[in-house]
């Protein structure tokens, strides 16, 4: 890509999946597709990406399968974990620009953001984005709160407050039960609204939460310092959006 580019998924409810689907992207381009990814953790104060990291660390040190896997990434592909900025919202722009300007190759950023609107901070990164993209669930309480978030973005604009290039809602824990119509009404609402919704759905799997284990020799698909094992990508979509996301910013 000529320029960075910068994408957070983001949203103001807990548990619609923003760093979840922060860390997997950032791992599938990383080691899978070969893109230069800085991934930039601003979800004050708990961190959760950079605990995630920790976590992986530690993992290496006490878990022979999970080091074992990791170690035979690194010498298939001959690359070192992807780098991870821990930064509060209100310095994360000017901190990410020093790295960029100091020459640093990178592609994409993707930045993990607070789950508020209500932080001058988080503004001024969402103002920056070149892609917003938003975590929906066909759950009453997720989806009016994230609808809510895109829709106070989409007013910024409309108002000319925002600088946003895009935005996308995205299906997030999707239920192979529910009926596919339910969607469709669902997103003729988001066109009545002026809000785009990416075409790739992510289904419903414990597979997106499967971590390394301190005691289990099993596959992971979530880790920051490895790609998802190939053997779960099967069903995850996970693919599919990755191509989708990398059209949008190519485009």
């Amino acid at each position: 890509m000529k320029d960075p580019k910068f994408v957070a998924f983001s949203t103001q409810k807990g548990g619609a999946g923003k760093t979840t689907m922060t860390v997997l992207m950032a791992s599938y381009l990383y080691y899978v597709k070969g893109l230069k990814i800085l991934v930039v953790d601003c979800d004050y104060p708990q961190f959760s990406i950079e605990e995630m990291r920790k976590r992986d660390s530690t993992l290496l040190e006490i878990n022979d399968s999970f080091r074992k896997a990791v170690m035979e990434n690194r010498r298939r592909t001959g690359l070192e974990p992807y780098p991870l900025l821990m930064v509060k919202p209100e310095d994360a722009m000017l901190k990410v620009r020093e790295i960029i300007e100091a020459g640093n190759e990178i592609d994409v950023v993707f930045f993990d953001l607070p789950g508020t609107v209500n932080n001058r901070g988080v503004v001024n990164i969402i103002n920056c984005m070149d892609s917003v993209i938003v975590p929906i669930a066909a759950d009453k309480v997720i989806l009016e709160s994230s609808l809510a978030f895109a829709l106070k973005i989409q007013e910024w604009l409309t108002t000319g407050k925002s600088q946003v290039k895009e935005m996308y809602l995205l299906w997030n824990q999707v239920d192979a039960r529910e009926k596919t119509d339910l969607y469709d009404q669902y997103e003729e609402l988001f066109e009545e609204l002026g809000l785009q919704t990416l075409k790739t759905k992510i289904p419903d799997t414990k597979k997106y939460r499967r971590e390394g284990s301190k005691t289990l020799d099993r596959p992971v698909f979530r880790s920051t310092v490895m790609p998802p094992d190939k053997t779960l990508l099967k069903g995850s979509r996970l693919p599919e959006l990755a191509e989708e996301i990398l059209s949008l910013l190519k485009s």
